[in-house]
């Protein structure tokens, strides 16, 4: 038997072929120039073991369970290829695990630059802080706090769109889970967490998740409440990533525009306000005791 009727076997179990429609959200970023690259790479791969196996884009779209289209938009760079895709091309092409071993590749670039870039920040630090003024932190959200945001977006964010940025967002979360762990500091404000976004379900779901992530030993998270007459976090939210070796990093939009700094003056700027804004908050135990008690009220 050949490996092109070898393929058209195995598909007589298999489902409707997945489109586009059907996995939203992985479509290339313009703008992510070593993104593109590295799917482009990723596609003449494919393509040159296809070919190099006698199959043609239909036969291999059928033998995957993926239509040709999909495949051709793969192949030509123009399309993220899943973990799952690159498996089944693996078994198919017979490739012993070289198609499988480039979804290391493809996981890094899945999410949109200026999230990959945030999440090595958070890979790298030992200490993190941030202070959120309008919205749940991202890395407190659940997924479906996050799809709910997202949605509420306008102009409207497509679905595809929707997908990615929750899935970025939830993949972030695996800084909760280094080792050694990073010592983690929330501020959040009282007025956010009393806010029905997305639903009372979805809002208690949220509150019960981030009481777990504060029972955490190595996190802590503090509530800014309404009634303070003195505010120190007035220019927006802040971020700031301490690094092993004494460096750090942070943004905020009362400080160079918002864009990311290391320079010890401005750094010290953003830790001033930090500090106070903590100082301010509720203490991290009355913090938890208080989510609690929204959480009963809800």
């Amino acid at each position: 038997m050949t490996q092109v009727d070898d393929s058209r076997e195995q598909d007589q179990d298999q489902g409707p072929l997945r489109s586009e429609a059907d996995e939203p959200g992985w479509e290339v970023d313009p703008d992510d120039d070593w993104g593109i690259a590295v799917v482009a790479m990723v596609g003449r791969q494919l393509k040159l073991r296809r070919e190099a196996a006698g199959l043609r884009a239909a036969e291999f779209g059928l033998a995957i369970g993926y239509g040709e289209d999909m495949v051709y938009k793969i192949e030509s760079g123009r399309r993220i290829p899943r973990p799952e895709y690159l498996d089944r091309s693996d078994d198919v092409l017979r490739a012993y695990g070289m198609v499988s071993a480039m979804k290391e590749d493809v996981r890094r670039i899945r999410y949109p630059k200026k999230v990959r870039d945030l999440a090595k920040l958070e890979g790298q630090a030992v200490e993190i802080q941030l202070y959120d003024p309008l919205n749940i932190h991202g890395l407190l959200q659940t997924p479906e706090y996050a799809r709910a945001l997202f949605r509420m977006r306008r102009p409207a964010f497509t679905d595809e769109d929707v997908e990615r940025g929750v899935a970025a967002r939830d993949a972030r979360k695996s800084v909760f889970e280094r080792v050694p762990s990073p010592e983690l500091s929330f501020v959040q404000e009282e007025w956010v967490l009393r806010r029905p976004l997305g639903g009372r379900t979805l809002r208690r779901r949220l509150l019960e998740h981030i009481l777990e992530v504060g029972r955490l030993r190595h996190v802590e998270i503090q509530v800014m409440p309404m009634h303070r007459e003195e505010h120190a976090g007035t220019e927006g939210g802040i971020e700031v990533f301490k690094f092993e070796d004494g460096s750090a990093v942070g943004r905020s939009p009362g400080v160079a525009n918002g864009r990311p700094v290391s320079d010890p003056r401005q750094l010290r700027v953003l830790e001033l306000r930090y500090g106070i804004i903590r100082a301010q908050a509720l203490p991290p135990e009355e913090s938890l005791a208080f989510i609690e008690q929204l959480l009963g009220e809800s």
